[in-house]
């Protein structure tokens, strides 16, 4: 599978004289649905990450703050639900794409983000549907055995020396890492801590696997085009795993959070440093790997500044900016969207 991500330049054609290249393309386009790509998860798990961050604001005393906690909530739920189920149609009726992606190095570990965004959504609507007990531990149980079997995957291919160099990004990180730890606030949810822990340490253990790997690539140079929107993912591990300790031991001091975000400071600059590699990259949803994160340090932010009795400004702040570039995100892809421009044309 020659496309690793939605990023490929849109197919030039005119109305009067299309090149034979179009012709030839569109000739051998397959079904919008076997087109649909893993990577659509990180629209839904980025919007549910900054209802999450709306919603820490609430404990401020700002009365918006709850109507856009919620309208982000059933918008993220809403589209989640409806790339479910048009992932199962796409497995049903167009299996072989499906087990090519998953035997992808890179495809296969964008695969994660159903089970996280799963997992994600559980965090957010548990607490105000406790009668939803039985549906909410099915769904926790799927999703962390479809993380395991992809996980499973893709350390396979590491352990063993299956996995080209040059597929090495940050997108490995998604099964293994913020999968753990996400999973582990949703163990936490359900009154599982034991097990939020084991998770948590399974989270940070593939941290430190991963992170020689990938970072080792990074410094080598420039990724391939398809995967440099992929950089955002660097951000994930540090913020989710902040967000996910503050989770998992409600009582943490803000010291310790702030601790958390010195760490995460880290891969804020070096994928800032490397903005050339990805601002000069076609826009695709596959940008949509930055919402994720910059949600999850914004509610680090948000959690930081209420257990520290710190100004609820800073906290508002943080929140804003997150929103900003998220909104930035879904305006793009909305135009992509309009101008039928948002999967890939092959």
């Amino acid at each position: 599978m020659t496309d690793t991500l939605a990023t490929e330049p849109p197919l030039r054609a005119t109305p009067d004289t299309p090149d034979s290249a179009t012709v030839s393309a569109h000739a051998h386009a397959r079904p919008w649905l076997a087109r649909l790509h893993p990577g659509l998860f990180s629209i839904p798990l980025g919007l549910l990450a900054l209802s999450g961050s709306w919603q820490r604001l609430t404990s401020f005393g700002w009365e918006f703050a709850p109507l856009l906690a919620q309208a982000l909530l059933w918008l993220g739920l809403g589209i989640l639900a409806l790339l479910l189920l048009l992932a199962v149609a796409k497995l049903i009726l167009h299996h072989g794409v499906f087990r090519q992606e998953f035997k992808h190095p890179v495809q296969g570990a964008l695969l994660a983000l159903m089970p996280v965004s799963c997992l994600l959504a559980v965090v957010l609507v548990r607490p105000t549907h406790p009668d939803w007990q039985l549906a909410v531990n099915l769904v926790i149980a799927l999703c962390l055995m479809l993380q395991a079997i992809i996980a499973w995957h893709i350390v396979s291919q590491l352990a063993t020396g299956q996995m080209p160099s040059e597929l090495l990004s940050p997108a490995l990180y998604l099964p293994i890492v913020p999968g753990g730890f996400v999973g582990a606030m949703a163990l936490t949810v359900v009154g599982l801590p034991g097990f939020a822990m084991l998770l948590m340490g399974m989270g940070l253990g593939g941290w430190a696997l991963l992170e020689m790997r990938i970072l080792n690539r990074l410094f080598a140079g420039p990724l391939p085009l398809g995967l440099r929107p992929t950089l955002g993912i660097e951000i994930a591990p540090a913020a989710v795993g902040t967000l996910a300790a503050a989770t998992v031991w409600p009582m943490l001091s803000a010291d310790f959070i702030m601790i958390g975000l010195g760490i995460a400071s880290g891969p804020v600059f070096a994928v800032l440093t490397r903005w050339r590699w990805w601002s000069q990259t076609p826009f695709s949803f596959s940008f949509w790997s930055f919402s994720f994160p910059a949600a999850a340090l914004a509610s680090c932010i948000a959690e930081a500044v209420r257990r520290g009795g710190w100004p609820p400004e800073v906290a508002l702040g943080a929140v804003l900016l997150a929103s900003s570039v998220i909104l930035f995100l879904a305006v793009r892809t909305l135009n992509l969207l309009l101008r039928g421009r948002l999967l890939s044309p092959v």
